[in-house]
């Protein structure tokens, strides 16, 4: 059986449901860039009082933490203090070989933290592939949570790993359930997972992309039919991920957002004139699609990102 999340989520009278996306916040032992992380996600909590807070990986940068799950501790407290509810999932640093911790001894660390809704699927690949939904009178959502994994473990095939089939068969069968239970089409939902799909580079490409690129797309060299399995359910609106750091676009493709948060931690790369920051997002109940726009280190809401602008040497 699925872990059933510890508190209900459901849509505000108003009709919407707000979520802030932290990302990449590479967190170590507590160190001054740390605490400077911490400090831009309680203002950003602060300005935009969301429903749910997810944690889209890469949390802890775990061969440099003494302790890693303390270190996720830290990582999370400002969360966990907030009052608003919370969902991560793992990135490819969260738990390196070597650290001294497994991404199950992480995953299980979070999934016991005060405020956390994480969850897990025993017997699908990886650590957290869970769902939760959002209560609401006009049917309510679905929030999908998928664990990309780190590295290829498949030889010969470098790089970083790729959605697993039997996670694209765990989200359908959901999706399935959620038509059956709805009565007719699944209601609308969002999914969130560390590592960018293939399609996130073609999402570039498309029409009315909006946002900035200035790394390449740093994903799998195989597709594991994932968005295949996204396009045939119909419920999934948008997909979420970090792991690029300087990347913050959104694409449509076939009808789907593809999307990066905004890089939130301190303790990593980043670029000169590109600060850090929370992607957020604003559902309203019986609307597939959605609002986002960007809090930023200074305090700024970005509301209308820029076309897109790409990175130095590439064409538009």
């Amino acid at each position: 059986m699925e872990n059933r999340e510890k508190q209900r989520l459901a849509f505000r009278e108003d009709g919407t449901f707000t979520i802030v996306q932290f990302t990449d916040l590479h967190w170590q032992n507590g160190e001054e860039r740390d605490l400077r992380t911490r400090a831009l996600m309680e203002k950003v909590l602060e300005a935009e009082k969301p429903d749910l807070i997810v944690f889209t990986g890469d949390l802890i940068y775990s061969e440099s933490c003494a302790e890693p799950l303390e270190s996720a501790r830290q990582a999370t407290a400002a969360a966990g203090a907030s009052g608003s509810p919370w969902a991560a999932v793992l990135g490819n640093h969260d738990a390196e070989a070597g650290s001294g911790v497994t991404r199950e001894e992480l995953h299980r660390t979070l999934m016991g933290l005060p405020g956390s809704l994480t969850g897990d699927t025993p017997g699908v690949t990886g650590c957290g592939n869970y769902a939760l939904e959002i209560d609401g009178p006009g049917g309510g959502a679905t929030l999908y949570f998928l664990d990309s994994g780190d590295y290829s473990r498949q030889p010969g095939v470098p790089g970083y790993s790729w959605l697993a089939r039997d996670q694209a068969e765990w989200y359908a069968s959901r999706s399935r359930e959620r038509a059956r239970q709805a009565g007719g089409a699944a209601p609308p939902a969002l999914m969130f997972f560390h590592i960018p799909l293939p399609e996130h580079a073609e999402a570039w490409e498309a029409e009315g992309c909006r946002g900035e690129r200035h790394e390449a797309v740093c994903c799998a060299g195989v597709n594991g039919g994932m968005f295949a399995a996204l396009l045939e359910g119909g419920d999934v609106s948008g997909v979420f991920v970090g792991h690029d750091h300087i990347n913050d676009y959104v694409g449509e493709l076939h009808g789907i957002s593809l999307g990066y948060g905004r890089a939130t931690g301190y303790a990593t790369y980043g670029k000169e004139g590109f600060p850090r920051g929370a992607r957020v997002i604003r559902l309203t109940e019986g609307r597939r699609d959605f609002d986002s726009w960007l809090r930023l280190e200074g305090g700024e809401q970005v509301r209308q990102a820029p076309a897109k602008r790409p990175a130095a040497g590439e064409k538009a």
